[in-house]
């Protein structure tokens, strides 16, 4: 019997192309079709998204892409109404998190979330294993009802490789639902250096940093490495000292080396770091949770640490202290 196949998305053109792979699977065991949705204001190559995989694309082109959720939501129902799918996979980005419970409302289904194994048994149904209790245990699920929605973090599944293949393109206009909030301003957040998830060494920022000032000492240290800087939720959410936290709510990074400066090791903090190569941390209390998800340990006051850790490697780099 012919199945209705499988549909992606995911505004981070990595994660689409990460779901693309695990789509292509699941459409051809479904014997169906695999689409993907473009929602942007910048152009798409629709052709290279076929070459990853998609045999059908759905493009909208449009400025509201970029700030209003319901018009996103609209949008991919609409694709959903073309291409009836039996699986929705969705991209765990702050947009597609936001997104995924919206689209399993309007379609009368659940959502699994934050997924980090897929597979379809016999009977059709999507299995699952996904985070939960903050990243401390892995819960197997079952979603019986069609369609199946799931959300996946970036980078459980390797990204699709390319072939010679054809597919079909179209494109959808949209009428805008009536907006809930309206923008009064828009900024661009500063942001320098690769993204968190893609970072090879990353040093993080927690509560042991009394002022925001103090931060220099880690930007130091960062600079030697070469690092990216990441921080707790509270330095972001609550002090507003950092724009990028890590964690359960954040992101969740694969470095080769993570040091964690000043971080007690929360559950929802150590579920960001799980994957992390080689963990390093400091704190002056040896109690600290983060102690027992760590490669390695310094028990001392970051404020010592930090200043002879950056002037021993300045050193070893030939840089004048």
């Amino acid at each position: 019997m012919t199945g209705k196949g499988v549909m992606v998305y995911s505004e981070d053109k990595e994660l689409e192309l990460q779901l693309l792979r695990k789509g292509r699977e699941f459409a051809d065991k479904l014997n169906g079709p695999l689409s993907t949705v473009s929602l942007s204001r910048e152009p798409i190559d629709a052709d290279e998204l076929i070459r990853y995989g998609a045999d059908r694309v759905f493009l909208y082109k449009d400025p509201g892409f970029d700030l209003d959720i319901e018009t996103y939501r609209a949008a991919l129902l609409m694709a959903v109404k073309r291409a009836s799918p039996e699986v929705i996979l969705i991209g765990s980005t702050r947009r597609g998190r936001e997104l995924a419970p919206r689209i399993a409302s309007a379609l009368g289904t659940g959502c699994m979330t934050e997924c980090i194994e897929l597979e379809i048994d016999e009977r059709g149904d999507l299995l699952a294993r996904r985070l939960v209790y903050g990243g401390s245990a892995v819960a197997l699920e079952r979603s019986r009802n069609r369609p199946h929605v799931a959300t996946v973090p970036p980078r459980v599944f390797r990204r699709a490789e390319p072939s010679e293949r054809t597919g079909e393109v179209m494109e959808l206009g949209i009428e805008k639902p009536k907006p809930r909030t309206i923008v009064v301003e828009r900024r661009e957040k500063s942001r320098g250096g690769e993204a968190l998830e893609n970072a090879r060494i990353i040093v993080a920022a927690g509560r042991g940093f009394r002022r925001r000032e103090d931060l220099k000492l880690l930007e130091e240290l960062a600079r030697v490495l070469g690092a990216e800087i990441g921080c707790t939720r509270p330095l972001a959410a609550d002090n507003g000292w950092l724009n990028e936290w890590i964690g359960i709510s954040g992101h969740k990074v694969k470095p080769q080396l993570y040091i964690a400066c000043g971080i007690s090791g929360t559950v929802q903090h150590l579920a960001g770091i799980r994957d992390s190569q080689v963990i390093v941390s400091i704190n002056k209390d040896e109690s600290a949770n983060i102690f027992q998800a760590s490669d390695y340990g310094l028990v001392g006051d970051l404020y010592t640490i930090l200043p002879l850790l950056t002037g021993t490697l300045r050193r070893i780099k030939g840089e004048p202290i």
